[in-house]
């Protein structure tokens, strides 16, 4: 596993959008990314903050359903 890299909540909107999210509503900082399968809904909350905590970006992740390579440093 590579690190996780600093990002903001847009920069993971971003990534989220690319993976087929959408953005269904904004409610003061927090954004809310939604993606919709044949058999659920997947909504994730996502801060609209400059820089994630850790902990907020693991969240994220693990809700999201995505690989964590998504968010992590590139390796060289």
């Amino acid at each position: 596993m590579g690190r996780l890299r600093v990002l903001s909540g847009r920069e993971v909107c971003r990534i989220l959008a690319e993976n087929g999210f959408i953005e269904v509503r904004r409610r003061g900082s927090h954004i809310a990314m939604q993606k919709r399968t044949a058999d659920t809904t997947i909504t994730v909350p996502v801060p609209d903050h400059d820089e994630l905590k850790r902990g907020t970006l693991l969240s994220i992740i693990r809700q999201s359903g995505l690989p964590r390579t998504l968010f992590e440093v590139e390796q060289r």
